[in-house]
């Protein structure tokens, strides 16, 4: 199958690769400058103001790197041949039938892990995914501070690559025992039913990392093996998931509720509750299997 078919009409893989990598480190000068108190580039103002509303904090970093990814996404490209929603833009969506006229459509994240960012942690990202029909086809995730940015294509391969443009590949851990496995966990958002499951699975250990970007990249380099979302009084939404899903995925791992069925996209509100479970694969369907277990006895 060529990859050309996992894109619409007129779109060349390797133009729209270069196109994410130029506009990837564009992003990650901007917020590292928002990071350091610095100027940033591109025109976008010094102060960085933070709102409370909504499910977070909103800072001008958010808004100047989804600024900076949609006009370039929409000048490079002709922008009738896909939809765009993001994190920062998604009031302007409805949910009524026909708020997404197109198969093919971008979701952003601009700044994954905004109260890490604002806490000084290195564990923020950008998220970005094309999807088709609702679910994932390329996912990039850029880590600044890491120098990372990595890329699925799903159905042919993942890999990570610095500002340079030197490749590195997936490296899964060899662990495969749910007693040795290391479970990566929210930093910041710690409900107390998936502290319950945490402690009944029995992982051999609990990383904990901010922006489920830094979580799944921790999985793809092997310093971590699984990653459980579990709803509370949020859920996480689209921009959180679908970038990380499309990567892992791509990757051979899996990312999946808690019963095995995939995650879609663009549903009403936006939102994914519920269990999610992000693996490297080797166990999942045993751990997903615990989990239910788990939900069938509370």
């Amino acid at each position: 199958m060529s990859v050309d078919l996992f894109l619409p009409e007129g779109v060349e893989l390797t133009t729209l690769l270069d196109e994410l990598r130029n506009l990837s480190w564009d992003a990650a000068d901007v917020l590292m400058a928002y990071a350091r108190g610095e100027t940033p580039p591109h025109g976008f103002p010094k102060y960085l103001s933070v709102e409370e509303g909504g499910d977070g904090p909103v800072s001008a970093a958010d808004l100047a790197v989804n600024e900076l990814i949609l006009s370039r996404l929409k000048s490079k490209f002709i922008s009738n041949i896909w939809d765009f929603l993001s994190e920062e833009t998604s009031k302007e969506k409805t949910f009524q039938e026909g708020s997404f006229q197109k198969d093919w459509c971008w979701i952003l994240d601009p700044l994954d892990g905004t109260k890490d960012f604002l806490q000084g942690s290195e564990n923020y990202a950008v998220h970005l995914a094309l999807m088709y029909k609702k679910f994932p086809k390329i996912g990039m995730v850029l880590i600044p501070e890491r120098n990372e940015l990595w890329f699925g294509i799903v159905g042919i391969e993942a890999w990570c690559e610095n500002r340079n443009g030197i490749k590195k590949a997936i490296s899964f851990s060899k662990r495969e025992e749910i007693s040795d496995l290391i479970l990566v966990s929210s930093k910041n958002h710690q409900e107390s039913k998936l502290q319950n499951l945490i402690q009944k699975l029995n992982f051999a250990k609990t990383k904990k990392i901010g922006s489920v970007g830094c979580k799944v990249a921790s999985i793809l380099r092997g310093e971590s093996d699984i990653y459980i979302s579990l709803s509370g009084k949020t859920s996480p939404k689209d921009w959180d998931m679908a970038a990380p899903h499309a990567i892992i995925q791509a990757a051979g791992g899996a990312f999946t509720h808690a019963d095995g069925t995939d995650l879609s996209y663009q549903n009403s509100n936006y939102e994914q509750s519920g269990c999610l479970i992000a693996s490297h694969g080797k166990s999942h369907e045993k751990i997903c299997h615990k989990v239910k277990n788990f939900f069938g006895s509370n």
